[in-house]
């Protein structure tokens, strides 16, 4: 579980401290890959009464200040995380859709070379990797 310093961080990105946006930002660094709808129930479960809309609306605040990436696996959700800033990449169970990081190298980051871009400046690259998790491949011996 990531500890944040929620109310510092989104002073540094010179984003004003409320109770929906401290809240949201400190779920998803406790639950990375969590999907809107899980941040939603968590944060209301804290908060009481927050519209779905406003927890949609924070994290795309967040998401553009960069405080939080939002990653898109085929077939899922939308899914949230607090690791910003590196090129890492990700791994999802095609069984229970877990996700887990997966490093890149830090600095030089080898997938962001190809050998024709089209005229493209490329800043990002996602890598997903599919495969059977350690839980759900114990579960199918």
């Amino acid at each position: 579980m990531a500890i944040i310093d929620a109310p510092a961080l989104l002073r540094g990105a010179s984003l004003r401290v409320t109770r929906p946006r401290v809240a949201v930002l400190t779920m998803v660094a406790a639950n990375p890959h969590s999907d809107a709808e899980t941040i939603a129930t968590a944060v209301r479960r804290e908060l009481g009464s927050v519209s779905t809309q406003a927890v949609y609306d924070v994290l795309r605040a967040l998401t553009d200040a960069g405080l939080v990436r939002r990653i898109e696996p085929a077939g899922s959700p939308a899914r949230f995380e607090t690791r910003v800033g590196d090129n890492h990449h990700h791994m999802v169970c095609r069984k229970c859709g877990s996700i887990t990081d997966v490093n890149c190298v830090v600095g030089e980051a080898p997938c962001l070379h190809t050998e024709d871009l089209e005229g493209f400046e490329v800043d990002e690259a996602e890598v997903t990797f599919w495969g059977t998790c350690p839980s759900c491949l114990a579960r199918d011996e």
